[in-house]
């Protein structure tokens, strides 16, 4: 048993620094549409494919099922949410057992 809580944080974990990468990558999506933040610097380039590269493979099939609204990308948004639903599961698992 001690196994499966161990696998349920260590779940845990990697959902909440996945979560700080994905706002990561929402925040620096917006200063650059904006221009606050130059792209062609290779420091924002390097940053930019990175979180590319990390949450796009996730993205990509909700991209496929959940169209863009008037332009407005509500992937990561559901993303989100499902991120939360799970970490919820998690601590309800911890608070009340199997």
């Amino acid at each position: 048993m001690a196994i499966v809580y161990a696998l349920l944080d260590v779940t845990y974990m990697a959902l909440s620094i996945y979560l700080w990468i994905l706002f990561a990558s929402i925040i620096l999506s917006w200063l650059t549409n904006f221009g606050i933040v130059n792209s062609y610097q290779p420091f924002v380039q390097a940053v930019g494919r990175f979180l590319y590269a990390v949450t796009e493979p996730v993205l990509r099939p909700i991209r496929r099922h959940v169209p863009a609204m008037g332009g407005f990308d509500l992937s990561p948004m559901l993303l989100i949410l499902v991120i939360y639903f799970i970490q919820s599961l998690i601590r309800n698992i911890y608070l009340h057992g199997f």
